[in-house]
């Protein structure tokens, strides 16, 4: 009989992973500096309607499901356009507001189950928005307006509490 052979059987092994801490700001342990999503949604604009998808945080939204995507853009030569929206809200003394707010565009192909987008700027673009940047000059009019359509009537007093260089990147 293996004494180290039964003791490694009792003790699981630890594995390291990926900790999201939510609402832990004294967490000083393992994992600390996780990045904390808790603050953080997703908004999906297909054509003029705009919508909450917390899926896309996982890559996982209604319009990438069961798609297999590209880097390469010729390979979804008949497409529709999309756009992943990142929202970080943040509270000040005078309530929660819309702080950072990114764009990422993607192209889906539902009936080739295609589609084409670049992970590493969606990856980016949710740090930025997570970082309080403002960056939607990438989306057309018709986007903005879903979009700012979407952020006034979700949360009237959050639209009202931003600050005006988000009004004014969605005008």
């Amino acid at each position: 009989m293996d004494i180290n052979k039964d003791q490694a059987a009792e003790k699981p092994k630890k594995l390291n992973s990926l900790n999201i801490v939510a609402g832990k700001k004294e967490h000083k342990g393992f994992g600390a500096g996780s990045i904390d999503l808790s603050q953080l949604s997703s908004v999906i604009i297909d054509g003029d309607e705009a919508y909450l998808d917390m899926g896309a945080l996982h890559a996982k939204s209604k319009v990438e499901k069961g798609i297999k995507f590209s880097t390469n853009k010729e390979d979804v030569p008949n497409g529709r356009t999309c756009w992943i929206v990142w929202v970080a809200a943040d509270r000040r003394e005078t309530g929660s507001y819309y702080a950072g707010v990114t764009a990422c565009e993607m192209t889906v192909d539902p009936e080739a189950r295609r589609g084409w987008k670049i992970l590493a700027d969606h990856v980016n673009r949710m740090d930025y928005a997570l970082k309080r940047r403002i960056m939607v000059d990438n989306l057309g009019d018709r986007e903005k307006a879903a979009l700012t359509k979407l952020l006034m009537e979700y949360n009237p007093d959050m639209w009202k509490n931003s600050d005006e260089t988000l009004k004014e990147a969605l005008a």
